[in-house]
């Protein structure tokens, strides 16, 4: 039998196909929206339901950690926490950003872990783990830390993410049941590309556009709230130099890979200094509490 998969050979059917269409347009309809930078973007949630989603989150996250309760370095953490969340509410900064003002219940704490990590959730639950510390090293690093995080809060990456995922699995669904006449070898022929194309043509590339953009994001946060944006550049060569994150090639990763994202960083230094350079707090780049 012939490798090549042929629909009028198959038996397949276009009915599936029309309404995984159909499906698609209404999530699309009821979803989109104004994204950073102009760009547009489509939600699964909104905010309300992801500000819900993030609180229900959070708590489940904190009941399940050691929490850090107090000391100099939560005293840090929500420092420059609060100087981000006012950056996000700093006319300029949302100009450049192209967003409306959000309205986030912020709240920061740190968790006593290995792992090299920090996430903030829909509507400004921010969580950083001690692993990070290390390799941010200073006031500056652990901004571009957060700032990246509390850029994907502030884009609705999540409810975007969200959208694209419900969207191929309409797709893939939609043409499963119109192969259901073909053959089995053809039919998994079929969808094994698909899932191929799935993968890399759609959902991985966009997850590394949402991880650039939260990073040009941060970039401007961390300027306007005081933090000199060349930290953003050193913190990743940190992290190159450490072995932290990922080591696979950027074409198969979630993430760019950290070469590239110094030069992007680079290359919105001039847009970040203008920022930083009329905050009100310079902030020199003071090692963190507790890091050696």
């Amino acid at each position: 039998m012939s490798s090549d998969v042929s629909p009028s050979s198959y038996g397949f059917r276009w009915l599936p196909i029309v309404v995984g269409l159909v499906a698609a347009a209404a999530i699309m309809v009821r979803g989109c929206q104004t994204g950073p930078f102009g760009r547009t973007q489509v939600v699964a949630l909104t905010p309300e339901q992801e500000t819900h989603l993030g609180a229900q989150t959070y708590q489940k996250v904190l009941d399940q950690s050691d929490v850090i309760a107090e000391g100099p370095i939560v005293d840090g953490v929500r420092e420059i926490g609060l100087r981000l969340a006012a950056a996000s509410q700093d006319p300029d900064v949302l100009k450049m950003l192209q967003l409306r003002p959000q309205k986030f219940d912020w709240k920061f704490r740190v968790i006593r872990s290995r792992q090299v990590n920090a996430f903030c959730l829909p509507g400004g639950k921010v969580v950083v783990y001690t692993g990070i510390l290390p390799v941010a090293q200073t006031v500056g690093g652990l901004a571009t830390v957060m700032g990246h995080e509390i850029g994907h809060a502030l884009a609705h990456h999540g409810a975007e993410r969200m959208a694209q995922q419900e969207m191929v699995q309409l797709g893939q669904a939609a043409v499963a049941g119109s192969l259901e006449r073909m053959d089995p070898q053809a039919q998994k022929q079929v969808m094994g590309v698909l899932g191929a194309g799935a993968q890399f043509g759609v959902l991985l590339p966009f997850s590394r556009k949402h991880e650039s953009e939260a990073d040009h994001i941060g970039l401007l946060l961390m300027a306007a709230a005081g933090y000199d944006p060349k930290n953003s550049i050193t913190f990743w060569h940190r992290m190159e130099q450490m072995g932290a994150g990922s080591k696979q090639s950027e074409f198969y990763s979630t993430h760019p890979s950290h070469e590239h994202r110094a030069q992007d960083l680079t290359d919105w230094q001039k847009e970040a200094q203008a920022l930083y350079a009329r905050s009100k707090k310079q902030d020199s780049d003071r090692k963190l509490p507790g890091v050696p």
